[in-house]
């Protein structure tokens, strides 16, 4: 709408200034004279007023009825008071038109308006190129086998439990389970890694994601609202609305500002009337120091600053729920874990091994794999995945056998063999050598599991099987240290479980065996100890301390974007985010800082240099220069607002 209005003002502007009495004087020239050729200006200048001027003086009229006046008051009354007085001239009142500074006023505010929006535009385009990531059909599969059947239809017709087919190099159509084929999936846009995930049966994948060189076919467990994507797009959107502390206080700036340039208004119209000067002149003065005070930089400094950062945040999987969040984060001294998870997986693998004489460690863990592979228990699945991880070859088993209680057994490339914890060496009547007791002992001082693999009445290998820490964590820990920010880990696992993390992470501060009801009441204690805190969780059992916490952290949201707890949802599992958003609200907070010092120090330099201070030595500004360098110091605002893209996170 500005843009259009811009290019028409200006058709209609530039007569103006070609038939006025400014630049005819100024160049030394004579317009061309026809009947009604002196009409030009008042016509054209009138239009430009009521066309171009309309989008201001209805914003100053809905601010005057919020009683909230701000920039567009000012704009619409420096307007009005110009068009009034050369009207007047018009009707005989004895003094030089303003039509052409009306004129090329209103046009030059209209472009600063459209520049500011394109900004703005530009700063919330990440929802826009989130949403171009969903196709707009999908393949769905009919049937299995020889009878299969491809249907295309329309992505809004997708229903949870339908099989999609989706082909190399398209976007996945919906939230899915892979039910067959493998490749590698781009989830840059939607999680902010940018390396290609691996995909095969049993995976989740994500509507949006660009799908490799193979083909897969995936059963629909979320669609249009339900989705991933559309949940990350709702928390930027609501990003983008939430209020920070800072944009409030500009906000207040901006309307204290408002009040302060009617008053120098009012007292630079006297000044000049009462130093002899002509009505014409005082009139231009007062109109000049409506415009060059306008906050349009102080009303634009904070909220452009917000809108890019939340933006840039969701392009690296650094979801904001609430701006306040993200400011506060850069006050952060505490940052406290949750253990399970969140430093680690949450799931059991296979953290160490121990072999006897001549048996390598992946050798081992493919006989125990395969031992286990047809076992249910949990610590089974562990090494099996563990083995899955590792990339190693596992052999087929025969015989498989479980012993209830105490393990499994199966024969493994014609070598008898069984796996099972301390029960199983109790009940074959035998012990470990020496040297595996010794590792057990070590083992299990740490609070972790110990599964061993026995041949022949002999233990060839011993496994040690406990909640994996991520590979992660530690960087995650270092970054924080850097940033000179404690880090604490709390628990509800056992005492030397916790610390045995703590030790292999560097972790300061390690509270153990808290109950989940306790979590918010530890985080209040630290706040209490003068401390900035921020809960790192999983956003479900962790709702009340994320809650209580300075800053509430989400992490490994995954497809479960709808995270009501924290201000801040991580799409990743990764503990590395932590330091990231430190980093965010750091580089945010700088740039609302120099945004708000130029706006500010620009008004205290342009309102007395618009009254005229400078007159005696023939320093004058004209109303529409005083629009040029407001609209200029608005464009050095969202210039500089920009450069946060190039922090990197």
């Amino acid at each position: 709408m500005f843009k259009n209005k811009f290019w028409l003002s200006l058709a209609l502007t530039l007569p103006t200034l070609v038939w006025g009495h400014m630049l005819q004087n100024a160049l030394g020239y004579t317009a061309p004279v026809f009947p009604g050729a002196r009409w030009i200006p008042a016509i054209f200048g009138t239009a430009v007023f009521a066309y171009g001027g309309w989008p201001f003086l209805r914003g100053a009229r809905q601010e005057i009825a919020d009683r909230v006046p701000a920039m567009m008051t000012l704009i619409a009354l420096a307007i009005s008071v110009a068009f009034a007085f050369s009207a007047a001239v018009v009707l005989g009142f004895p003094a030089m038109p303003l039509w052409e500074e009306l004129a090329s006023l209103v046009t030059i505010m209209l472009l600063g308006h459209w520049l500011e929006m394109r900004s703005v535009s530009q700063a919330q385009g990440a929802l826009g190129e989130l949403a171009k990531l969903l196709p707009s059909s999908a393949t769905r599969v009919h049937g299995a086998g020889t009878d299969e059947r491809l249907e295309e239809v329309p992505v809004a017709a997708l229903h949870d439990g339908d099989i999609v087919l989706v082909r190399p190099g398209a976007n996945v159509p919906a939230d899915g389970v892979v039910r067959a084929g493998r490749s590698a999936v781009n989830e840059a846009l939607i999680t902010g890694e940018s390396a290609p995930v691996e995909k095969a049966e049993g995976a989740t994948v994500i509507a949006g994601a660009i799908n490799g060189a193979g083909s897969l076919r995936v059963e629909v467990t979320g669609t249009g609202d339900h989705t991933a994507l559309a949940g990350i797009m709702r928390l930027v959107a609501q990003a983008q609305a939430s209020r920070s502390g800072a944009q409030m206080l500009a906000d207040r700036a901006a309307f204290w500002l408002t009040w302060i340039a009617i008053g120098a208004g009012a007292v630079t119209f006297v000044a000049w009337l009462a130093s002899g000067a002509t009505m014409a002149t005082a009139v231009e003065r007062l109109v000049t120091v409506l415009v060059i005070s306008c906050p349009h930089a102080l009303g634009l400094a904070v909220p452009l600053v917000l809108a890019i950062s939340t933006t840039l945040g969701a392009q690296s999987g650094l979801l904001v729920r609430d701006r306040r969040g993200l400011e506060e984060a850069r006050n952060l001294t505490t940052v406290v874990f949750d253990k399970t998870g969140t430093l680690t997986l949450g799931q059991h693998r296979v953290v160490s091994m121990k072999t006897a004489v001549g048996l390598g460690e992946d050798e081992a863990l493919r006989l125990a794999a395969a031992v286990e592979r047809d076992a249910e228990h949990p610590v089974a699945r562990a090494i099996v995945t563990s083995a899955a991880e590792r990339k190693l070859e596992v052999p087929a088993a025969t015989n498989f056998e479980s012993i209830p209680g105490r393990g499994v057994r199966a024969v493994v490339n014609g070598r008898q063999l069984e796996g099972g914890g301390p029960n199983l060496l109790a009940s074959l009547g035998i012990s470990p050598t020496a040297e595996l007791q010794t590792y057990t002992e070590t083992v299990m001082a740490a609070g972790q599991g110990v599964i061993y693999l026995v041949e022949s009445g002999r233990t060839i290998a011993a496994f040690a099987v406990a909640d994996a820490v991520r590979p992660e964590s530690a960087e995650a820990v270092k970054q924080l240290h850097a940033a000179g920010i404690e880090v604490v880990m709390m628990t509800g696992d056992a005492q030397t479980v916790a610390d045995a993390v703590a030790r292999e992470l560097g972790i300061d501060t390690v509270l153990a065996q808290v109950l989940p009801e306790q979590k918010a009441a530890n985080i209040e204690r630290l706040q209490k100890q003068g401390k900035r805190v921020a809960m790192v969780g999983d956003g479900v059992n962790d709702a009340p301390a994320l809650v209580s916490a300075d800053v509430g952290i989400a992490i490994g949201a995954g497809t479960d974007v709808a995270v009501e707890a924290g201000d801040v949802v991580l799409v990743r599992s990764d503990p590395r985010d932590v330091p990231r958003i430190v980093s965010l609200s750091r580089a945010t907070y700088r740039k609302m800082v120099q945004n708000l010092w130029w706006a500010a120090g620009y008004n205290i330099v342009a309102i007395p240099l618009a009254a005229g201070v400078l007159a005696p030595w023939g320093i004058v500004l004209t109303p529409a220069i005083g629009a040029v360098l407001m609209s200029f110091s608005t464009i050095i605002v969202a210039l500089n607002a920009q450069l946060l893209r190039r922090v990197r996170l």
